[in-house]
Protein backbone atom coordinates (compact mmCIF):
# COMPACT_ATOMS: atom_id res chain seq x y z
CA UNK A 1 0.00 0.00 0.00
CA UNK A 2 0.96 3.90 -0.62
CA UNK A 3 -0.34 5.33 0.81
CA UNK A 4 0.25 9.53 -0.30
CA UNK A 5 -1.29 12.97 0.57
CA UNK A 6 -4.32 12.51 -1.63
CA UNK A 7 -4.83 9.02 -2.03
CA UNK A 8 -4.50 5.65 -0.43
CA UNK A 9 -3.33 2.84 -2.94
CA UNK A 10 -3.44 -1.15 -3.18
CA UNK A 11 -1.53 -3.26 -5.12
CA UNK A 12 -1.41 -7.20 -4.83
CA UNK A 13 0.90 -9.15 -7.14
CA UNK A 14 3.57 -12.15 -7.19
CA UNK A 15 6.71 -12.24 -9.00
CA UNK A 16 6.57 -13.28 -11.99
CA UNK A 17 8.86 -16.07 -14.51
CA UNK A 18 10.49 -12.81 -15.95
CA UNK A 19 11.76 -11.35 -12.14
CA UNK A 20 8.83 -8.99 -12.67
CA UNK A 21 5.28 -8.45 -11.63
CA UNK A 22 1.98 -10.40 -12.14
CA UNK A 23 -0.85 -8.13 -10.75
CA UNK A 24 -4.10 -9.56 -9.52
CA UNK A 25 -5.54 -6.38 -7.92
CA UNK A 26 -5.16 -2.71 -7.71
CA UNK A 27 -7.07 -0.49 -6.31
CA UNK A 28 -7.58 3.26 -4.68
CA UNK A 29 -9.53 5.83 -2.73
CA UNK A 30 -9.51 9.47 -2.84
CA UNK A 31 -9.10 10.23 1.29
CA UNK A 32 -7.07 13.45 1.24
CA UNK A 33 -5.58 12.25 4.38
CA UNK A 34 -3.44 15.66 4.10
CA UNK A 35 -6.25 17.84 4.60
CA UNK A 36 -5.25 21.32 6.40
CA UNK A 37 -1.60 19.17 7.26
CA UNK A 38 0.20 22.51 5.48
CA UNK A 39 -1.58 24.89 7.76
CA UNK A 40 -2.24 22.75 11.09
CA UNK A 41 0.93 20.29 11.14
CA UNK A 42 -1.93 17.75 12.21
CA UNK A 43 -4.07 14.83 10.21
CA UNK A 44 -7.60 16.41 10.84
CA UNK A 45 -9.67 13.54 12.48
CA UNK A 46 -11.91 13.65 8.84
CA UNK A 47 -9.02 12.83 7.51
CA UNK A 48 -7.84 9.75 9.58
CA UNK A 49 -11.52 8.32 9.69
CA UNK A 50 -11.77 8.36 5.83
CA UNK A 51 -7.77 6.76 5.66
CA UNK A 52 -8.88 4.10 8.18
CA UNK A 53 -12.39 3.02 6.50
CA UNK A 54 -10.07 2.69 3.00
CA UNK A 55 -7.74 0.26 5.28
CA UNK A 56 -10.67 -1.47 6.83
CA UNK A 57 -11.78 -2.29 2.82
CA UNK A 58 -8.11 -3.10 2.29
CA UNK A 59 -7.69 -5.79 5.18
CA UNK A 60 -10.35 -7.53 3.60
CA UNK A 61 -8.86 -7.97 0.07
CA UNK A 62 -5.98 -8.74 1.33
CA UNK A 63 -7.20 -11.25 3.82
CA UNK A 64 -9.16 -13.13 0.90
CA UNK A 65 -5.97 -12.81 -1.32
CA UNK A 66 -3.89 -14.47 1.00
CA UNK A 67 -1.10 -12.78 1.02
CA UNK A 68 2.16 -13.39 2.43
CA UNK A 69 3.92 -10.15 3.08
CA UNK A 70 1.95 -7.10 3.38
CA UNK A 71 4.04 -3.13 3.70
CA UNK A 72 2.28 -0.25 4.14
CA UNK A 73 4.38 2.60 2.77
CA UNK A 74 3.63 6.29 3.73
CA UNK A 75 4.87 9.80 2.27
CA UNK A 76 4.52 13.50 2.09
CA UNK A 77 2.06 14.02 4.60
CA UNK A 78 2.79 11.71 7.56
CA UNK A 79 6.46 13.35 7.11
CA UNK A 80 4.80 16.85 8.03
CA UNK A 81 2.70 15.87 11.44
CA UNK A 82 2.39 16.16 15.22
CA UNK A 83 0.27 13.59 15.82
CA UNK A 84 1.64 11.03 13.64
CA UNK A 85 1.23 7.87 16.62
CA UNK A 86 -2.49 8.27 16.17
CA UNK A 87 -2.37 7.66 12.26
CA UNK A 88 0.12 4.15 13.34
CA UNK A 89 -2.50 3.09 15.37
CA UNK A 90 -5.29 3.16 13.43
CA UNK A 91 -3.40 2.04 10.37
CA UNK A 92 -1.99 -0.87 12.71
CA UNK A 93 -5.35 -1.79 14.18
CA UNK A 94 -6.76 -2.13 11.01
CA UNK A 95 -4.01 -4.05 8.65
CA UNK A 96 -2.20 -5.29 11.63
CA UNK A 97 1.21 -3.85 10.40
CA UNK A 98 3.35 -0.89 11.14
CA UNK A 99 3.25 2.08 8.04
CA UNK A 100 7.00 2.91 7.13
CA UNK A 101 7.28 6.61 6.55
CA UNK A 102 9.74 6.63 4.61
CA UNK A 103 12.45 9.43 3.38
CA UNK A 104 11.79 11.71 0.24
CA UNK A 105 14.82 9.97 -1.42
CA UNK A 106 13.25 6.39 -0.99
CA UNK A 107 10.05 7.74 -2.13
CA UNK A 108 12.33 8.99 -5.25
CA UNK A 109 13.82 5.65 -6.02
CA UNK A 110 10.62 3.52 -5.83
CA UNK A 111 8.99 6.12 -7.95
CA UNK A 112 11.92 6.02 -10.86
CA UNK A 113 12.11 1.86 -10.48
CA UNK A 114 8.46 1.38 -10.65
CA UNK A 115 8.00 4.09 -13.97
CA UNK A 116 10.64 2.42 -15.72
CA UNK A 117 9.19 -1.14 -15.01
CA UNK A 118 6.22 -0.20 -17.28
CA UNK A 119 7.91 2.33 -19.96
CA UNK A 120 10.79 2.09 -21.95
CA UNK A 121 12.79 5.20 -22.25
CA UNK A 122 13.24 6.09 -25.38
CA UNK A 123 16.74 8.52 -24.85
CA UNK A 124 18.74 9.32 -21.64
CA UNK A 125 19.12 10.50 -18.99
CA UNK A 126 15.49 9.52 -18.06
CA UNK A 127 13.98 12.05 -15.65
CA UNK A 128 11.19 10.57 -13.31
CA UNK A 129 8.51 13.04 -12.29
CA UNK A 130 6.16 11.78 -9.52
CA UNK A 131 3.74 14.78 -8.52
CA UNK A 132 2.04 13.76 -5.36
CA UNK A 133 -0.27 15.87 -3.12
CA UNK A 134 1.96 16.84 -0.51
CA UNK A 135 5.19 16.43 -2.44
CA UNK A 136 6.84 16.34 -6.08
CA UNK A 137 10.03 13.83 -6.32
CA UNK A 138 12.19 14.55 -9.42
CA UNK A 139 14.97 11.78 -10.30
CA UNK A 140 17.54 11.96 -12.82
CA UNK A 141 18.78 8.61 -14.27
CA UNK A 142 19.58 6.04 -16.37
CA UNK A 143 17.62 3.46 -17.88
CA UNK A 144 19.24 0.62 -16.17
CA UNK A 145 18.18 2.08 -13.03
CA UNK A 146 21.02 4.00 -11.82
CA UNK A 147 19.94 7.16 -10.07
CA UNK A 148 22.00 10.40 -11.13
CA UNK A 149 19.99 12.95 -9.04
CA UNK A 150 16.98 13.14 -7.05
CA UNK A 151 15.14 15.64 -4.69
CA UNK A 152 11.84 15.94 -3.09
CA UNK A 153 10.48 19.03 -3.21
CA UNK A 154 7.80 20.33 -0.99
CA UNK A 155 5.01 21.44 -2.54
CA UNK A 156 2.03 18.90 -4.60
CA UNK A 157 -1.19 19.45 -5.40
CA UNK A 158 -3.02 19.38 -1.97
CA UNK A 159 -0.58 21.42 -0.82
CA UNK A 160 -0.66 24.36 -3.67
CA UNK A 161 -4.25 24.26 -3.63
CA UNK A 162 -4.67 25.08 -0.11
CA UNK A 163 -1.39 27.23 0.12
CA UNK A 164 -2.17 29.62 -3.06
CA UNK A 165 -5.28 28.49 -4.89
CA UNK A 166 -7.76 29.48 -2.75
CA UNK A 167 -10.58 30.51 -4.91
CA UNK A 168 -13.28 28.35 -7.29
CA UNK A 169 -11.39 29.44 -9.28
CA UNK A 170 -8.36 30.74 -8.44
CA UNK A 171 -7.72 34.37 -8.92
CA UNK A 172 -5.06 35.55 -11.64
CA UNK A 173 -3.29 36.96 -8.31
CA UNK A 174 -3.28 33.49 -6.95
CA UNK A 175 -2.04 31.77 -10.13
CA UNK A 176 0.79 34.13 -10.24
CA UNK A 177 1.84 33.89 -6.62
CA UNK A 178 1.58 29.94 -7.13
CA UNK A 179 3.65 30.04 -10.24
CA UNK A 180 6.13 32.09 -8.45
CA UNK A 181 6.69 29.84 -5.35
CA UNK A 182 7.08 27.00 -7.88
CA UNK A 183 9.68 28.63 -10.20
CA UNK A 184 11.42 29.17 -7.10
CA UNK A 185 11.43 25.79 -6.07
CA UNK A 186 12.01 24.40 -9.64
CA UNK A 187 15.06 26.59 -10.09
CA UNK A 188 17.07 25.69 -7.12
CA UNK A 189 16.36 22.15 -7.29
CA UNK A 190 19.72 20.99 -7.82
CA UNK A 191 18.50 18.82 -10.64
CA UNK A 192 19.71 19.38 -14.38
CA UNK A 193 15.99 19.36 -15.81
CA UNK A 194 17.64 20.75 -19.17
CA UNK A 195 19.61 18.17 -19.65
CA UNK A 196 16.55 15.40 -19.44
CA UNK A 197 15.99 13.40 -22.65
CA UNK A 198 12.95 11.60 -21.95
CA UNK A 199 10.46 12.56 -19.23
CA UNK A 200 7.85 10.06 -17.18
CA UNK A 201 4.74 11.03 -15.23
CA UNK A 202 3.70 9.41 -13.02
CA UNK A 203 0.96 9.57 -10.69
CA UNK A 204 -2.66 11.07 -10.66
CA UNK A 205 -2.09 14.74 -12.07
CA UNK A 206 -0.44 13.32 -15.07
CA UNK A 207 -2.77 10.21 -15.60
CA UNK A 208 -5.84 12.70 -15.03
CA UNK A 209 -4.32 15.50 -17.81
CA UNK A 210 -4.56 12.28 -20.03
CA UNK A 211 -7.34 11.08 -19.49
CA UNK A 212 -8.84 14.70 -20.06
CA UNK A 213 -6.48 15.58 -23.01
CA UNK A 214 -8.01 12.12 -24.54
CA UNK A 215 -12.11 13.02 -23.90
CA UNK A 216 -12.01 9.84 -21.81
CA UNK A 217 -15.49 9.57 -20.16
CA UNK A 218 -14.81 6.76 -18.40
CA UNK A 219 -10.97 6.21 -16.73
CA UNK A 220 -8.61 3.68 -18.94
CA UNK A 221 -5.53 2.79 -17.79
CA UNK A 222 -4.63 0.72 -20.93
CA UNK A 223 -5.28 4.25 -22.86
CA UNK A 224 -3.69 6.06 -20.24
CA UNK A 225 -0.58 4.27 -19.77
CA UNK A 226 2.44 4.76 -22.50
CA UNK A 227 0.27 7.56 -23.52
CA UNK A 228 1.88 11.12 -24.49
CA UNK A 229 1.45 15.03 -23.74
CA UNK A 230 3.46 17.95 -25.43
CA UNK A 231 4.88 20.68 -23.39
CA UNK A 232 1.73 23.38 -25.42
CA UNK A 233 -1.19 20.53 -24.44
CA UNK A 234 -0.03 20.56 -20.64
CA UNK A 235 0.26 24.76 -20.59
CA UNK A 236 -3.47 24.48 -22.26
CA UNK A 237 -4.78 21.60 -19.82
CA UNK A 238 -3.08 23.98 -17.06
CA UNK A 239 -4.64 27.14 -18.17
CA UNK A 240 -8.21 25.89 -18.52
CA UNK A 241 -7.97 24.46 -15.08
CA UNK A 242 -6.31 27.03 -13.32
CA UNK A 243 -9.71 28.96 -15.07
CA UNK A 244 -12.32 26.56 -14.01
CA UNK A 245 -14.45 25.59 -11.15
CA UNK A 246 -14.43 22.48 -9.25
CA UNK A 247 -17.26 21.70 -10.47
CA UNK A 248 -16.11 22.63 -13.90
CA UNK A 249 -12.95 20.81 -13.87
CA UNK A 250 -15.04 17.77 -12.52
CA UNK A 251 -16.99 17.42 -15.71
CA UNK A 252 -13.93 17.66 -17.79
CA UNK A 253 -12.91 13.97 -17.66
CA UNK A 254 -13.42 10.91 -15.43
CA UNK A 255 -12.18 12.87 -12.57
CA UNK A 256 -13.56 11.67 -8.82
CA UNK A 257 -14.38 14.85 -6.95
CA UNK A 258 -11.23 14.81 -4.75
CA UNK A 259 -9.13 15.01 -7.41
CA UNK A 260 -11.08 17.59 -9.27
CA UNK A 261 -10.80 19.67 -5.76
CA UNK A 262 -7.14 19.62 -6.80
CA UNK A 263 -5.69 18.96 -9.93
CA UNK A 264 -5.55 23.16 -11.04
CA UNK A 265 -2.35 22.87 -8.30
CA UNK A 266 -1.11 19.50 -10.23
CA UNK A 267 -1.31 20.88 -13.37
CA UNK A 268 0.60 24.33 -12.49
CA UNK A 269 3.20 22.48 -11.70
CA UNK A 270 3.90 20.12 -14.18
CA UNK A 271 3.30 22.68 -16.65
CA UNK A 272 6.05 24.86 -14.93
CA UNK A 273 8.55 21.50 -14.91
CA UNK A 274 7.99 21.19 -18.86
CA UNK A 275 9.20 24.49 -19.67
CA UNK A 276 12.33 23.51 -17.94
CA UNK A 277 13.01 20.37 -19.76
CA UNK A 278 15.08 18.95 -22.86
CA UNK A 279 12.80 17.25 -23.69
CA UNK A 280 8.88 18.74 -24.99
CA UNK A 281 7.06 15.34 -24.16
CA UNK A 282 5.97 13.69 -21.45
CA UNK A 283 5.52 9.86 -20.98
CA UNK A 284 2.83 9.13 -19.25
CA UNK A 285 3.04 5.65 -16.76
CA UNK A 286 0.57 4.01 -15.03
CA UNK A 287 3.72 2.18 -13.37
CA UNK A 288 4.79 3.95 -10.22
CA UNK A 289 6.04 4.48 -6.64
CA UNK A 290 3.54 1.39 -5.90
CA UNK A 291 4.97 -1.01 -8.28
CA UNK A 292 8.67 0.48 -7.06
CA UNK A 293 7.15 -0.93 -3.69
CA UNK A 294 6.14 -4.45 -4.85
CA UNK A 295 9.42 -4.98 -6.44
CA UNK A 296 11.47 -4.37 -3.80
CA UNK A 297 9.25 -6.96 -2.22
CA UNK A 298 9.49 -9.55 -4.29
CA UNK A 299 13.01 -9.46 -4.93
Amino acid sequence: MDCGTNSIRLLIASRGADGGLVEHDRRLELVRLGQEVDATGRFHPDALARTFTACEEFASVIEEAGCARVRFVATSAARDVSNRDEFFAGVRRCLGVDPEVIAGTEEASLSFGGALSGVAAAAEPVLVVDCGGGSTELVLGHRDGHILQSVSLDVGSVRLRERFLHGDPPTAEQVHEARRFVRGLLDGCGIDLAGARTAIGVAGTVTSLSAIHQGLVDYDRAKVHRSTLTAATIHSLAERLLAATVDEAEAMGPLKRRRAEVICGGALIIDELMSRLGTDELVVSETDILDGIALAMVR
